[in-house]
C-alpha cells in the first residue's frame, strides 16, 4: 500500500508517517494543498490522510480536485473537530473516511487499512497461498506452519505479491507500492528483496521470476 500523508504540521506529518512506515507501509508527505496536488499528479497513491486545514491551498479543495480528475485514491480527512455538519460537509466533498484530531495511532493504522482494501479489489483479512500465511494486521508470516521473520520492506513485498492471487506483479509496481517516491526507479533494491524473501521462505520456492515481466507467487 503506498499513501500520501498531506499535513502543515510538520512533526506530526513525519511521526505519523514513520508510524506508518513501520507497519511495512509505503508513505510519501506534503506540507501544503498544493505539494499535494503536484504529488498526487505523478503517483499512484491508495490512500491520502488529508488534514483540512491546509496552507496555499484548502484541503477541502485538494478534494474537490482528486474527485474531478476522477483519481483513484482514497480519502480519510482530518479535522481538530468533527461536528456533523463538518464530517457531512467533507463527505459530500469526496472523503471516504473522518477522523478527529487528537487521535489514536491505531485508529489511524485501522481505518488507512480499511480504505487500503476498498482501493482495490476484495481481499481476505489473512492471505494464503503456496503454504504462506500473511496476516497484515498482526504483522505475521507464516509457511507450512514456520514462522517466517522478515524485514517491513520483504513483508510489504509479500503481501503485494500475495494480493495478486497468482497475477505476475512488475518490478515497477512493486517499487511504486512499497517504496516511497525518494527511491531511485533504476535501484536493484526490488530484486534485493525478492532474493532475501526467497531465502526466507525455503524450498520448495514460491516465487516466480517471469522474465521481462516481474514476479509472483505460483
Amino acid at each position: 500500500m503506498r499513501v500520501l500523508v498531506v499535513e502543515d504540521e510538520e512533526l506530526m506529518a513525519e511521526a505519523v508517517a514513520e508510524g506508518l512506515r513501520q507497519e511495512a507501509i509505503a508513505v510519501d508527505v506534503a506540507y501544503d494543498g498544493a505539494a499535494a496536488l503536484e504529488k498526487l499528479a505523478v503517483n499512484a497513491y491508495d490512500v491520502m490522510i488529508l488534514d483540512r486545514d491546509l496552507p496555499r491551498v484548502h484541503g477541502d479543495e485538494v478534494c474537490r480536485q482528486v474527485v474531478a480528475q476522477g483519481l483513484d485514491v482514497r480519502v480519510l480527512m482530518l479535522t481538530v473537530s468533527v461536528t456533523v455538519a463538518e464530517r457531512v460537509a467533507g463527505l459530500s466533498l469526496g472523503a471516504d473516511d473522518y477522523l478527529a484530531k487528537p487521535f489514536a495511532f491505531a485508529e489511524l493504522v485501522a481505518r488507512v487499512r480499511a480504505l487500503g482494501r476498498r482501493a482495490r479489489p476484495a481481499t481476505p483479512p489473512v492471505l494464503e497461498r503456496a503454504g504462506i500465511r500473511l496476516d497484515p494486521h498482526h504483522r505475521e508470516t507464516y509457511r507450512d506452519g514456520r514462522y517466517v521473520s522478515l524485514s517491513r520492506r520483504e513483508f510489504a513485498v509479500l503481501e503485494e505479491l500475495l494480493r495478486a492471487e497468482g497475477a505476475v506483479v512488475s518490478a515497477e509496481t512493486l517499487l511504486e507500492k512499497v517504496w516511497d517516491e525518494n527511491m531511485d526507479p533504476f535501484t536493484t533494491i526490488v530484486r534485493v528483496t525478492i532474493s532475501g524473501l526467497r531465502r526466507k521462505l525455503g524450498d520448495p520456492q514460491p516465487i516466480e521470476t517471469v522474465t521481462a515481466v516481474g514476479y509472483r507467487i505460483r
